[in-house]
């Protein structure tokens, strides 16, 4: 009794946790998705009278420096750096996956060679690497994803890799190749299918991660075209506003990119404790 007394509690907070993630991440996707659309409203459009005016019940972010709605350029900065993350993410995981795969199945001298390609990358700091690739591009979304993406698959390869080693030492695989089942046969349909819900799992994780790289490539000039709404750019253009002491121009994109990455990653360790019962009950021993 007193050690279900105990675990009670701990499992109420992670419920609680999981459902306030869903929720932010269903309001999320409800704001980016639905709010554009129906509200049909400029938000570059400006208005100099009302410039860095504070939050009200009129505007409830304030504006930025020329009168522009900061509530209506979050949610157009969130879209756009969502819609890089999940872009990134996805090519990430799928260039991950095949190398990772590719490796793992073959073995011998082709995994070494493709391991250490894959460290020589882990050695540059990827924030270097991104802006690298991003400076050969003009500035826009499809740079930042592609840098992104470039840079970010090196972990989902090296969790697949394992994962197909793994799944290579167990007994239906050998039943698989003793009778007389092709290697590329035995990769789609028993090790590929195996590793899916890791891959699954690195590309939720990566979202957020990637939503960061891309504001900060922003952050820095070198990402999206500085007229257009994204998180990265919001929080850089709100930098002079901020030290003249108007905090809501910094605070509420900050905030928008917080709070939805943190609700993402939520997700993402409910979903891995799910796949990976041992883990979790390793962790509460």
């Amino acid at each position: 009794m007193a050690d279900t007394a105990i675990a009670l509690p701990g499992r109420t907070a992670r419920r609680v946790r999981v459902t306030t993630s869903v929720v932010i991440v269903v309001a999320v996707a409800l704001a980016v998705l639905v709010v554009p659309p129906l509200t049909q409203l400029d938000q570059q459009a400006v208005d100099l009278a009302n410039k860095l005016a504070p939050p009200s019940l009129a505007r409830p972010f304030g504006t930025d420096d020329v009168g522009r709605d900061l509530l209506l350029r979050c949610v157009y900065g969130l879209r756009v750096s969502l819609l890089v993350g999940l872009v990134a993410a996805l090519t990430a995981t799928v260039v991950g996956t095949a190398i990772g795969a590719l490796a793992g199945a073959l073995g011998g001298w082709a995994d070494r060679i493709v391991m250490r390609v894959v460290d020589a990358l882990s050695s540059i700091p990827h924030l270097l690497l991104g802006i690298f690739i991003v400076a050969m591009f003009r500035p826009g979304v499809w740079p930042v994803i592609i840098s992104v993406a470039l840079t970010h698959w090196i972990s989902t390869a090296r969790i697949v890799r394992a994962e197909v080693l793994s799944l290579r030492s167990r007994p239906f695989i050998d039943a698989a190749v003793s009778g007389g089942a092709s290697r590329t046969r035995i990769v789609v349909r028993h090790l590929l299918p195996g590793v899916l819900p890791q891959a699954g799992l690195a590309a939720v994780l990566m979202v957020p991660h990637a939503m960061w790289h891309e504001s900060a490539l922003s952050f820095l000039g070198l990402g999206l075209p500085a007229h257009q709404a994204s998180l990265g750019n919001l929080v850089q253009s709100a930098r002079g506003s901020l030290l003249a002491g108007d905090w809501w121009p910094t605070l509420f994109p900050g905030l928008f990119l917080i709070i939805p990455t943190l609700a993402l990653a939520g997700l993402a360790g409910a979903w891995r404790d799910r796949i990976n019962p041992r883990r979790k009950s390793e962790l509460m021993l």
